[in-house]
C-alpha cells in the first residue's frame, strides 16, 4: 500500500478551501425574498440572512388589527430565512458533507 503524496493532499484541501470560500462569498452576494399574506408583506435578505428590505402593502395596515400585520411579517421573515438556509445547503453543503452540525449555514450563521 502507498503512502499518500502529502504535497497533493494539501493541494486538494487548498482548492477545497478555496471552493468553499467563494460558495461562501456568492451565498452572502445573493439575496432571496419571503412573502406572506398573498403578497402583502415581503422580506428581503441576504444569503447569509441578514434582512435588507421590508415592504408592507397599504392594504395590511389595519390600525384596528396590528396583531394581523405582526404575523404577516415574522411569517414572511420566516419565508425567507427558510429560502436562505435552503441555499446555503445547497451551495455549501455538498463541500462540507454535512459538517457544521445542524444548521445548514456550518460556521457562517455562528
Amino acid at each position: 500500500m502507498t503512502q499518500p503524496d502529502m504535497n497533493e493532499l494539501i493541494r486538494q484541501a487548498a482548492e477545497v478551501q478555496a471552493q468553499l470560500q467563494q460558495a461562501q462569498e456568492e451565498l452572502l452576494a445573493a439575496t432571496v425574498t419571503g412573502t406572506a399574506g398573498g403578497g402583502l408583506v415581503t422580506v428581503t435578505m441576504t444569503g447569509g440572512a441578514e434582512m435588507t428590505d421590508v415592504e408592507i402593502k397599504r392594504e395590511a395596515v389595519d390600525p384596528e388589527d396590528v396583531e394581523t400585520l405582526q404575523d404577516l411579517i415574522l411569517a414572511a421573515y420566516r419565508d425567507a430565512h427558510t429560502q436562505a438556509s435552503q441555499l446555503a445547503q445547497d451551495k455549501i453543503g455538498p463541500m462540507t458533507g454535512g459538517m457544521g452540525g445542524d444548521s445548514p449555514f456550518g460556521g457562517l450563521m455562528g
